[in-house]
């Protein structure tokens, strides 16, 4: 911005000195945005102002609608907005300033009349002139010119983005909820548009800027910035959507300002209500809220994501509702314009010419998390698979900590295309540039860094390269560290401050998670011991009751058993005081004898049980399962016909986990016999240790303990049973022989054998190995601070 900008935005600014005392700091921005909009609009309307007046009292009388005044008085402003009122900020009377000025803004039309409100602008003017500042703060304005002749749309708008960042920078801690910091806006806008610097520079160009996240327009303002330094000439269309009304208002103000057609900004949240609709664009940057949740719209996006799938914006997955944003991500996907074959040139006035059949490029800033949260096929492993398989990801760019106003986490520019360049096809380049900062002499909120011309051009020449840069030392200055607290004798140095660039295939992200499975090894005993468990109920009674059956039931009798009802004050207590996590329902089941009897019969069953296996088999442990089950399903045979004893699915199922326990030395547990024998997916030739029967194929049960998850680095050279196969053989089989691929886990996707999963691990790509400090300089460490330790005991006993 020239100094004559500043300075002119700086004047604006001044107002700021009438205010102070009355208003927070915060509420500059509040009244100096709209004032400054105020007095730009009536001197670009200057020139018509007469002949919209009288043609507004030509046409008053004759009974039409809003709509159909306002196509006459747009013809005769010549402009996208007018005012009807003979007023202006220099004809304001004193005495009745506050209704005067009021009334001057509701004759504005309808869309320049919904910015002042969206700023509150009345409540503010009521404000002033109850500080009894209003008549100083319009005269201070109406001395401004802001008229064409002096100051064009293209300067109007950098003295306009001027005062926005003074206004977030006042407003310190919110300013990053709708201001994102010029030197990121700078570096996202320069990613995004430098690959088309040959398109931008041609004669009759017409572009298209959406950001679906707008803020207060910085991103469009950028983006407009960019094209027109590079062509003039240019036709810059912007586009946008703002949740929160006061962005929405100053981003509005700020795009009338430039000539745009404003009604192209929209209010409301992008993700439940995407009011463009069908819309495509050619250039998409945003810069999202990080880390929010979308509960509060999670109907709306469930059912877009069901109901129409890849139709809709979300049709590769829902990410979890803690973190949006890759809605947003997948949100701007959905508006990206295809690529045709038409490259013959139409009528450059016409939204389908030439201009809009090459694709389209995104810049979005995100945090961390969309790099790597979610595991194989979860919603944002399937986003990530999407991207990558589309191929539509060129770059990310990792971004310094503490770079914005309200967060100083590790953030990133992802930079996506669906026009690559050929060298760009099937590879993804990501730069480390988390070093490439200064810090500020000032702090603002979190903002701490900040990225000079020089960092900015050094990230914008590697993306352009499209090279290999090894890590290599950048000239920064040192951090200075606190010198309070002990120092330690061989203080450890700081790592090199560096740059590097890596280029990888976009299969290099991919990988297939196996299912290993390990057979279930059993050992069975009918003892004594595991036989007295069943007195007591599963969850949520099996500590609860040996709780009541310590304190109260030692005395029953088969005919009392269960029966608490002399004691339901005591036990309610106890309940109270050790188990509070049972509910009501769960305390009267307890406290009734029911429950009671019906364990005691399992038990009773069980002891029967017990004795007709002793009588065959003793009391001996089963470490072979299978022989256990022969036996245990004769005893229930023998139990029914001479005993009238039966166990139904539930007490049967209960016995069995009282007298059976895992033990890695039993023999494992056979599902079924199978034909032919397959041991990398669970079909092994088996013969019991002590047993002479000759040797079965079968599959075993497995344990769920034990089940584990391989990650299969993807590999397209090869078919995937090769590679999933090799890679067991090699990385599973040799260390656990008895281990197996579970092959029921198919990708939902290629019905492929592991679950098909995608993730970015930005920081181990760049992560440099720092060495253990030698143990001569921790020894020396502790030498010295044994001796503070001894001198301070020393100074305590004389």
């Amino acid at each position: 911005m020239s100094t004559n900008f500043s300075q002119t935005a700086a004047f604006i600014w001044s107002v700021a000195d009438l205010l102070r005392g009355d208003f927070k700091q915060s509420q500059y921005g509040r009244i100096i945005l709209p004032f400054t909009l105020l007095r730009r609009l009536e001197c670009v309307l200057e020139a018509t102002k007469a002949e919209v007046v009288a043609e507004s009292q030509r046409i008053a009388d004759k009974g039409l609608k809003e709509e159909a005044q306002e196509r006459f008085l747009l013809r005769v402003s010549k402009r996208p907005f007018y005012n009807i009122s003979p007023m202006d900020l220099s004809k304001m009377g004193q005495s009745d300033i506050k209704d005067n000025l009021n009334t001057y803004v509701q004759s504005f039309s309808k869309d320049a009349r919904e910015i002042f409100e969206h700023f509150k602008f009345e409540e503010f003017v009521g404000q002033l002139a109850d500080a009894n500042l209003l008549y100083k703060v319009v005269q201070m304005f109406a001395n401004t010119d802001l008229s064409p002749e002096a100051i064009s749309n293209h300067e109007m708008g950098f003295i306009f983005e001027e005062l926005i960042r003074r206004f977030a920078e006042s407003s310190n801690e919110t300013a990053g909820e709708h201001f994102t910091p010029r030197d990121i806006v700078r570096l996202t806008t320069s990613l995004v548009f430098m690959e088309d610097d040959d398109a931008l520079t041609k004669d009759g160009i017409i572009r298209t800027i959406y950001d679906p996240t707008a803020g207060t327009g910085g991103f469009l303002s950028s983006g407009m910035e960019y094209v027109l330094e590079l062509n003039p000439e240019a036709v810059m269309r912007t586009y946008g959507q703002e949740l929160n009304p006061e962005s929405y208002a100053i981003c509005k103000a700020d795009m009338l300002i430039k000539g745009q057609e404003v009604n192209n900004i929209k209010l409301g949240n992008t993700l439940s209500n995407d009011q463009l609709v069908g819309e495509q664009f050619d250039y998409m940057l945003s810069n999202p809220p990080f880390g929010v949740d979308w509960k509060k719209i999670a109907g709306e996006i469930k059912d877009e994501h069901e109901q129409k799938g890849f139709d809709g914006r979300f049709g590769a997955g829902l990410p979890r509702v803690s973190d949006g944003s890759l809605l947003f991500l997948m949100h701007l996907l959905s508006k990206m314009r295809p690529i045709t074959d038409n490259d013959k040139e139409t009528d450059s006035s016409s939204q389908n010419s030439s201009n809009h059949n090459q694709g389209s490029r995104i810049g979005i800033i995100l945090n961390g998390s969309p790099l790597f949260t979610g595991g194989a096929g979860s919603g944002e492993s399937e986003i990530r698979r999407y991207i990558l398989e589309a191929d539509l990801l060129e770059a990310i760019i990792a971004l310094p900590n503490d770079m914005f106003y309200n967060t100083g986490i590790a953030t990133y520019i992802w930079i996506l295309s669906n026009k690559k360049a050929p060298e760009r096809q099937g590879k993804v380049q990501l730069i480390d540039g988390s070093h490439l900062y200064s810090k500020m002499r000032k702090s603002l909120g979190s903002k701490r860094n900040e990225m000079s011309e020089d960092d900015i051009k050094t990230i914008i020449r590697s993306f352009g390269d499209f090279e290999v840069v090894d890590a290599r030392v950048l000239d920064k200055p040192e951090e200075v560290k606190s010198n309070r607290g002990r120092q330690s004798a061989n203080p450890k140095s700081d790592l090199a401050k560096t740059f590097a660039s890596k280029i990888f295939a976009t299969h290099e992200f991919g990988y297939r998670r196996l299912t290993i499975e390990r057979p279930l090894r059993l050992s069975a005993q009918l003892s004594n011991e595991a036989l007295e468990t069943l007195r007591y109920a599963p969850k949520p009674f099996d500590m609860v009751m040996p709780a009541l059956y310590e304190a109260f039931g030692k005395d029953w009798t088969n005919e009392s058993y269960g029966d608490l009802s002399a004691v339901t004050l005591e036990a309610r207590a106890l309940i109270k005081a050790d188990f509070s996590e049972l509910k009501e329902k769960q305390i009267k089941e307890v406290l009734g004898s029911q429950l009671w009897q019906q364990q005691l019969a399992i038990m009773n069953k069980a002891k029967a049980l017990q004795a007709l296996i002793y009588k065959q088999h003793g009391e001996q442990q089963f470490d072979d399962y299978n022989e256990f089950e022969t036996v245990f399903k004769q005893a229930l045979k023998d139990a029914e016909t001479n005993l009238d004893i039966s166990l139904d699915a539930k007490e049967k199922k209960q016995l069995l986990e009282a007298i059976t326990w895992k033990n890695p030395e039993a023999e494992p547990v056979i599902k079924k016999v199978v034909k032919a024998a397959n041991p990398l997916y669970g079909a092994f030739s088996y013969k019991a240790t002590n047993s002479d029967k000759p040797a079965k194929i079968v599959e075993f049960q497995a344990d769920s303990d034990l089940r584990d998850y391989e990650n299969v680095p993807l590999d397209p050279s090869i078919t995937t049973t090769e590679l999933i196969e090799d890679y067991f053989k090699r990385e599973v089989q040799l260390h656990v022989p008895d281990a197996w691929i579970n092959s029921d886990k198919v990708d939902a996707i290629d019905e492929e054998i592991g679950i098909v999963g995608f993730e970015i691990p930005f920081n181990r790509h760049f992560y440099v190995y720092e060495p253990p400090r030698a143990l001569a300089e921790i020894d020396a460490d502790l030498d010295k601070v044994s001796q503070e330790i001894m001198q301070l005991l020393g100074e305590v006993h004389s």
